[in-house]
């Protein structure tokens, strides 16, 4: 049989052309600041497929999106093996828009930096006095292009999103931009809400958003993993610092202290960053990972 070849490949997933739909697989690879590193995270990519199959089904109700199955029965045979057994999603085929719709509850990461500076986060002015980690009055959207691999997203303003969208999809663009805000918006409180019942901070994420055959706006990609948010244990959280973390700021915190390591992660912090992934996908289903 000839080898499956993916159509697209991103840091951490590749897609596969599947006809009438695709098949969106989570690797065990792991990236930071814009690299994908040297290390594989076993059970990683099964992980993160489980957890957007919750979070799909959690939130149906406020947008659709392109989730069908994660059983690889429902998928080509090509696709029933073990290589893709559990990480992989079957998914409807959308046009996906170019913009990454940020969302943040809190203020930290490149977030607090900014806001040192001189009181904004993307351009949007915040309280003053606020301290690293303090949860905002209200949730903020800060937009970002989608860059290639090796190249940095950069953060935009709603405007500056309808301009992008505009140039896509003439006639459309600040609908798409609004309506994509307003569901980021919508996701991230219900969810938010949720996670903290179960014991998770939720500081910030992002959503991608795509247009099915009829040009409907639907969610597409990962949701609310560990890869594409930021997770706090609620136990013991504390403003005026960083806090720590279920998601890999672990290993952005390693790298950071490490800066000649050349991407490459000793054995402690990918078996520690395994664990944190299961903790919090435990945490957020109350069921262990299996």
């Amino acid at each position: 049989m000839e080898e499956l070849k993916p159509v697209k490949e991103g840091k951490v997933r590749e897609v596969y052309d599947a006809g009438d739909c695709i098949i969106m697989v989570a690797t065990d690879r792991i990236s930071a600041f814009d690299h994908i590193l040297k290390n594989d995270i076993a059970q990683k990519g099964a992980i993160l497929t489980k957890m957007s199959k919750f979070w799909f089904e959690f939130t149906k109700d406020i947008v659709p999106n392109h989730m069908l199955s994660i059983d690889t029965k429902d998928m080509p045979e090509a696709f029933r093996t073990k290589r893709f057994d559990g990480r992989s999603m079957k998914c409807r085929k959308l046009n996906m828009l170019p913009i990454e719709c940020i969302v943040r509850g809190y203020i930290t990461g490149s977030g607090w930096e900014s806001y040192q500076k001189d009181g904004t986060v993307c351009g949007i002015r915040l309280p003053e006095g606020l301290r690293e980690s303090d949860r905002l009055p209200e949730p903020i959207y800060t937009p970002t292009t989608k860059a290639e691999i090796g190249l940095h997203d950069e953060h935009i303003t709603l405007e500056e999103s309808k301009d992008i969208l505009e140039q896509a999809y003439p006639g459309k663009g600040a609908e798409y931009a609004e309506k994509i805000k307003s569901y980021t918006i919508a996701l991230y409180k219900k969810c938010a809400s949720y996670a903290l019942g179960k014991g998770i901070i939720i500081a910030d994420t992002k959503f991608e958003f795509g247009l099915d055959e009829m040009g409907n706006i639907m969610l597409g990609d990962e949701m609310l993993t560990p890869d594409s948010s930021r997770f706090w244990p609620l136990n013991g959280y504390e403003p005026g610092k960083s806090q720590p973390s279920f998601d890999k700021q672990y290993v952005r915190d390693w790298l950071k202290a490490n800066p000649g390591s050349d991407y490459l992660l000793p054995q402690e912090v990918v078996e520690q960053t395994v664990a944190t992934y299961r903790e919090a996908y435990a945490l957020l289903t109350g069921s262990p990972f299996a």
